[in-house]
């Protein structure tokens, strides 16, 4: 995987502190073989694992300069092959249901609002292919909204920083891959059931070859099967063609890079970012 992202500024600036989250995350699926980060102008690093257990470089930057350049390199394995094949408890398999007390007690941040009540507006959605009261298969349901989302709204491009607000997203039957995140998140919450927002890559076979993007989806807890995520922008169950760097509560709290700068005047730099994923033969490993 390779990660590049160039900042260029009208003048000499002074960089503020940096936080990187482009170390993906490990797991019984997913194993790092080797890593590195270079970064420039001259800086000091300092590696920390957040509240959510995602791993975070600190850049703190020591001269002036003109750019800024984060390249980042990773060679892991990705294990998750068969995205549908999981169990859910039995006590889950159909909501509504209610989580186990001692889980409750670490779920229950996951599972309030993360944007202002819009209880009647998700209603009116949600109303199309669920009714308050029904019995479904809780499967049956999240691929219900996850589908909906994918079929029903269109993904203009986007260049505005920062995340829309699950109404607007309704509103305009619109939005990017992380306003469709956040719009799923917001409908688990609605259910009562645990959401949080996925900072990640996907590598698709619809990408010219070798290239990949930066992406968002949400993951949905299920007691037995866990974080499970969904891609509310294809409507179909994550697998190993996403790549996890970071999970978070809040939609606009995991961005891979982040930071600021100070600067005399008010031209805002410009930003390229190339994204490559590409696999590497077995007999060349």
């Amino acid at each position: 995987m390779k990660h590049v992202t160039t900042y260029l500024y009208a003048e000499a600036v002074r960089l503020l502190p940096h936080k990187l989250l482009l170390h993906p995350r490990e797991g019984c699926d997913v194993r790092i073989e080797s890593s590195d980060l270079a970064i420039h102008p001259a800086h000091h690093l300092c590696w920390q694992r957040d509240v959510y257990d995602n791993a975070v470089a600190l850049a703190t930057f020591t001269e002036r300069c003109n750019g800024l350049s984060i390249d980042s390199r990773i060679v892991l394995q990705h294990f998750d092959d068969r995205p549908l094949d999981f169990w859910v408890a039995d006590y889950a398999v159909l909501d509504p249901f209610l989580y186990d007390p001692a889980e409750y007690a670490d779920l229950c941040a996951y599972i309030l609002p993360t944007y202002s009540p819009i209880e009647p507006l998700l209603n009116t959605w949600l109303r199309s292919f669920w009714h308050s009261g029904q019995t479904v298969e809780t499967y049956v349901l999240l691929d219900r909204i996850n589908r909906a989302i994918a079929c029903d709204f269109t993904y203009p491009q986007r260049e505005e920083p920062g995340v829309q607000a699950p109404a607007a997203t309704l509103a305009k039957r619109a939005g990017c891959c992380r306003d469709f995140a956040t719009l799923f998140s917001a409908a688990c919450h609605y259910l009562g059931l645990a959401a949080r927002f996925v900072s990640g890559y996907q590598c698709s076979p619809t990408f010219a070859r070798g290239l990949g993007a930066t992406h968002a989806w949400p993951e949905v807890y299920l007691p037995g099967a866990g974080w499970k995520g969904y891609d509310s922008t294809s409507g179909q169950v994550v697998g190993n063609d996403h790549i996890v760097l970071a999970v978070g509560r809040h939609p606009e709290s995991v961005p891979p890079v982040s930071g600021s700068f100070v600067a005399t005047t008010h031209q805002s730099p410009s930003m390229q970012i190339v994204v490559e994923l590409a696999e590497i033969p077995a007999q060349a490993r």
